[in-house]
């Protein structure tokens, strides 16, 4: 297949299998694929690509049939470093211990990291993506790492050595701040949390059997620890800890875990001469932007997170968004006009892919965006144009029983409000919430509660004869394909054409300015959603009586209802 015609995660899937043969695993030993976050803060749409990079290529495996564990890891034993700026000043106190130790400020999960956790799982549950997750807290206070831990104190000196080589390029991140592999106070590749204060402003003093002995500068307790609580790796440690613990052998990464120095690059020496393991498959991925934003930081303050994109965006189309682009591209997601057009884009791609019109490549990443191993992603039976719903929500302010009578009108179908619920979610909820809490405040109709005064729209005889044949014409064209040749077809009227005549670059800017006028008459505004939309929104006896007193009826043109 031309490459061109091949998906990344398919590339990326022959590339993993290469890897794993080429170590020897055994074909029915299943290939591990793994993503981490550290719930510091909100996790943010830049977090979601490293959970779908590893997800894609995890079900791109699967679909081969191969047996495949998408492993996610919570870096929950992370130290709380700062207090992001939405949150309250009083979790400062907490600075310095685990998230897993930092009470929710909301007050509805047992802690910070677990508050985020949540609202994350909730996301991936509605893309359908269930990776297996495994909480780091829980598993270093199990004693999970106890071998690895060991290890690592016992290879220190090698640690600080190969940390050393690298430290013109990245600072070395170790217990001693000041230390380096020259130096002869001894540095240690672990945190240690304090027993008394919970905090990790820590310093290593000694180890004895099994044991380190530490001094905290917070609180002044002198302590051991032990292997039943062990010290936590710093993060260029405790990568390549894990790759070699759970035998992983794919794991994504930002584009700045890849560079020079870096974490990967670290990680990929320390993992064989420290745990006697091979690195995975890495492929870098680069950020992802929100309304020219570059990148995204959860512990910095309020950020776009997956549930907050799910509340516009089906979670097929979310999907789509990461699936189709390589993971090197870096792209942007915006919650303001683009969200109509990514719509008529993902049912554009739709209608080709049904029609077998589409290209491979297109079609493979649609096929991933729709259902997963975990079962079919959510989406409309019913999948109405999303533009006709935003519209109609914006103009009824979402009341959905106005929702309901702009649907039968669109479709011709007599629909029930429960099943318009059935049938239309989850585009119709998405649609509302666009319509009256996304959409920019200058892109919002604001149809006039009386008909418009001579003072604020003047009109001539010839634009009030316009007005005159659309009001006539309403009842014979009232749908959305009738409306259309309607209001499309007035200004032909006025000039003496037949309705459906092809209009020539003349008639296009009389129909602009008709159109002008009837917006400036139904609302306060010159522009808006489509007319044949606005007018089913708005219902015909509404625009009967924005209309009415602009139609004169005085001329003895023929009627629209009447024209062929």
């Amino acid at each position: 297949m031309p490459s061109e015609q091949r998906t990344w995660m398919e590339e990326v899937a022959d590339e993993v299998i290469a890897h794993v043969t080429g170590r020897g695993k055994p074909a029915d030993q299943p290939i591990v694929c793994a993503s981490g976050i550290s719930p510091s803060g909100p996790v943010h749409l830049g977090n979601l690509r490293e959970v779908m990079v590893a997800h894609a290529v995890a079900e791109e495996l699967a679909a081969r049939g191969r047996a495949v564990r998408h492993l996610h890891f919570w870096d929950d034993y992370d130290r709380f470093r700062r207090v992001p700026a939405a949150l309250p000043e009083s979790l400062e106190e907490f600075i310095g211990r685990p998230l897993s130790e930092v009470p929710d400020p909301f007050d509805c999960h047992a802690s910070y990291a677990a508050h985020f956790v949540a609202e994350f799982d909730g996301a991936l549950e509605a893309m359908r993506i269930r990776p297996e997750q495994i909480s780091q807290s829980a598993a270093y206070r199990a004693g999970e790492y106890r071998v690895e831990v060991d290890r690592a104190l016992e290879a220190s000196g090698l640690i600080a050595e190969v940390l050393g080589r690298y430290q013109t390029r990245q600072p070395v991140e170790l217990d001693t701040a000041d230390s380096s592999p020259t130096d002869a106070v001894r540095v240690w590749p672990v945190r240690v949390y304090c027993h008394r204060c919970g905090r990790d402003f820590t310093d290593v003093e000694g180890e004895g059997p099994g044991s380190l002995t530490y001094h905290c500068q917070a609180c002044g307790h002198d302590g051991t620890v032990g292997g039943d609580a062990p010290a936590k790796l710093v993060w260029k440690v405790d990568w390549p800890m894990r790759w070699s613990h759970y035998g992983v052998d794919f794991e994504p990464g930002g584009v700045d875990h890849s560079s020079p120095g870096s974490s990967y690059e670290v990680g990929r020496e320390l993992v064989d001469r420290v745990f006697g393991a091979t690195a995975p498959l890495y492929v870098g991925y680069s950020f992802v932007g929100i309304e020219g934003r570059s990148k995204m930081s959860g512990s910095h303050g309020e950020v776009p997170t997956p549930a907050t994109a799910l509340r516009v965006l089906e979670p097929g189309i979310l999907r789509w968004q990461y699936l189709r682009r390589r993971p090197r591209n870096s792209f942007t997601i915006a919650f303001g006009s683009e969200v109509l057009r990514l719509y008529d884009e993902w049912d554009g791609l739709g209608e080709r892919v049904a029609s077998g019109r589409a290209g491979a490549a297109e079609a493979h990443y649609r096929a991933r965006s729709v259902a997963t191993t975990a079962g079919a992603v959510p989406a409309p039976v019913l999948p109405l144009p999303f533009r006709v719903l935003a519209a109609a929500a914006d103009v009824t302010q979402g009341h959905r029983d106005q929702l309901l009578r702009v649907v039968r009108e669109h479709t011709g179908l007599d629909l029930s409000a429960a099943e318009l619920d059935r049938e239309a979610e989850p585009r119709l909820s998405c649609a509302i919430e666009f319509a009256l809490a996304f959409q920019p405040e200058d892109e919002r109709t604001r149809v006039r509660d009386e008909p418009a005064t001579a003072s604020e729209v003047a009109l001539d005889p010839e634009l009030r004869r316009g007005v005159c044949l659309l009001v006539d014409g309403l009842e014979a064209h009232w749908s959305v394909e009738g409306l259309t040749r309607l209001v499309y077809g007035v200004p032909k009227l006025m000039a003496g054409q037949d309705l459906d005549a092809a209009p020539d670059e003349a008639m296009k800017r009389r129909q602009r300015e008709f159109f002008a006028v009837l917006y400036r008459l139904l609302t306060h505004s010159d522009t808006g959603p489509r007319l044949p939309t606005l007018l089913l929104s708005l219902g015909r006896d509404r625009v009967a009586r924005l209309l009415g007193p602009w139609a004169a009826a005085g001329d003895a043109s023929p009627s629209p209802a009447g024209s062929r």
